[in-house]
């Protein structure tokens, strides 16, 4: 009977950051194309870079955690000879 390992505090924190980056980013997107009330800085849309920045690092911390779990899968299904 092959034991279960525990999934890494990275892949949740990866998993937060990509969701609330793209809902973050989806808003950007939707003041891109239905613009709120002006401000002085509303054509930088930090909404859009913030979520951006997010997305692309809950998939930093995601991808190396889904690769790394896998890699022992992999090794787990040599030691113990199924395939």
């Amino acid at each position: 009977m092959s034991e279960r390992k525990m999934l890494s505090i990275w892949f949740f924190v990866g998993i937060m950051l990509t969701i609330l980056g793209a809902l973050v980013a989806a808003t950007g997107l939707n003041y891109i194309f239905h613009p709120q009330d002006r401000t002085v800085l509303a054509h930088l849309n930090t909404n859009l870079w913030w979520g951006l920045v997010m997305l692309l690092s809950g998939l930093a911390f995601l991808i190396p955690a889904i690769i790394h779990r896998r890699s022992d899968r992999a090794e787990d299904e040599i030691e113990t000879g199924s395939g």
